[in-house]
């Protein structure tokens, strides 16, 4: 079965840091590039971090230095640090894979953060 899921996310106040773990099945993981997006309430999705297959990562000028985006080819897994958190980045945040060359996507259920005092 083709699937991303997500964990990790949860409750923190402002200014506290989440880890997220994305974990792959049911294709060839490596093959990927991956993302992380998130969704605020009344918002659109919007990308936070990629990776690409070769381990080359891009952020959202919002997140840089703050967050980082890393992949384990051999777990099948991508991470997301993020540090420094704001109220404003609670959302929904979602894991995606890509393999542009033959049009597939795949979207993980989402996990939910929330940054609050």
């Amino acid at each position: 079965q083709v699937q991303l899921v997500e964990s990790g996310g949860g409750l923190v106040q402002p200014g506290g840091s989440l880890r997220l773990l994305c974990a792959a099945s049911g294709f060839p993981f490596s093959n990927y590039a991956l993302s992380w997006f998130r969704q605020a309430p009344g918002k659109e999705r919007e990308l936070v971090a990629g990776i690409t297959t070769g381990g080359v990562s891009n952020y959202a000028d919002t997140v840089k230095g703050r967050f980082t985006i890393s992949r384990d080819n051999a777990k099948n897994t991508v991470d997301l640090q993020m540090n420094n958190l704001k109220p404003e980045e609670a959302a929904m945040y979602y894991c995606y894979a890509r393999r542009r060359a033959i049009n597939r996507e795949v979207w993980g259920q989402g996990t939910l953060v929330t940054v609050s005092a």
